[in-house]
């Protein structure tokens, strides 16, 4: 069974989403979603991080994410930063972890 959950709004799926509103601690930082983190890494160390972490929602983050070309190391870091990103989601929201 394939389960889908594209949109936040999804149910019961809807958490998995990188756009779901779980926020969470990581790198010294709140991170209000995991599209947040995702999109301010691909510009670490440069101003558009910051414009990134400040979006007030995840498709804001995710427009400012793609605004500027990425990171020069982006395809081989990527991966890992979303599952640190995603790793953290669930130890922080345990109960998102309990879907069956």
């Amino acid at each position: 069974m394939a389960i889908y959950f594209y949109s936040a709004d999804e149910s019961p799926y809807g958490c998995f989403s990188n756009f779901s509103l779980h926020g969470f601690h990581l790198d010294d930082r709140w991170w209000p979603t995991s599209e947040h983190y995702y999109q301010a890494h691909k510009h670490a160390h440069t101003p558009q991080f910051e414009r990134v972490c400040q979006a007030l929602t995840p498709a804001e983050a995710k427009l400012q994410g793609r605004a500027l070309p990425c990171r020069v190391d982006w395809d081989g870091v990527k991966d890992e930063i979303m599952y640190r990103a995603v790793w953290q989601k669930f130890l922080t929201h345990g109960e998102i972890g309990d879907r069956s």
